[in-house]
């Protein structure tokens, strides 16, 4: 049942990151179903996880479908991306174990990688790797609370702008801030991780308005 529930859950969340499943689309089970080779009652569990991640809204008498967000909640999401990743990457500086700080650089120099080779499928890779290290960077921190603010907010915005809007330039800068801000969790620079952090995200928001 476990790998089943997998395959429905990355179906439709890659679907919805790579722009699959737009703002507003209904997904059915069926054709989740389908798509992942399982059963309903798989694609069903990983609708309610995705719904409790924010990619996914219920309306009655038409089921599941894609988040669509309003400019206002938008600027409230990256507000409070700003406000909350800057903090936590204050504390991974603090408390992050040497092991969490080697997944750290590798998942930003893989990052750095592909958005510089560009090859076929690097925008899914780009994507995934940017998700599991802000994944990461959130354990690093240390801060259940802190998680349990974060969990929605932080995968919200892929659907809102995707890297398949990313220019050349875009995608370098965002690598970039990942490698520095590993560099400043390594030197155990809280202030310096902060600040890093805070313009990602505000770079983020910058590009997502274009």
């Amino acid at each position: 049942m476990a790998g089943a529930f997998d395959k429905a859950y990355h179906a439709v969340r890659e679907g919805i990151i790579a722009g699959r499943f737009p703002p507003a689309k209904r997904i059915t089970e069926q054709e989740v179903a389908a798509v992942a080779g399982v059963s309903r009652t798989p694609v069903r569990e990983a609708l309610r996880r995705l719904h409790a991640e924010g990619l996914v809204d219920f309306r009655p008498n038409q089921g599941a479908m894609v988040t669509a967000w309003s400019e206002q909640e938008t600027q409230e999401i990256f507000e409070l991306r700003a406000i909350l990743e800057s903090y936590g990457a204050g504390l991974a500086a603090q408390r992050a174990s040497d092991a969490q700080i080697g997944t750290l650089r590798l998942l930003a120099e893989q990052q750095q990688e592909e958005s510089l080779l560009r090859a076929p499928g690097y925008v899914e890779r780009v994507c995934e790797l940017n998700s599991r290290f802000h994944r990461e960077l959130q354990e690093a921190a240390g801060s259940p609370r802190l998680s349990q603010a974060l969990t929605s907010i932080l995968e919200a915005p892929l659907v809102l702008k995707t890297f398949q809007n990313y220019s050349a330039e875009d995608l370098a800068r965002s690598a970039a801030h990942h490698l520095e801000i590993v560099q400043a969790i390594e030197h155990r620079d809280s202030d310096w991780a902060a600040s890093v952090m805070r313009s990602h995200v505000l770079a983020a928001r910058r590009t997502q308005r274009r």
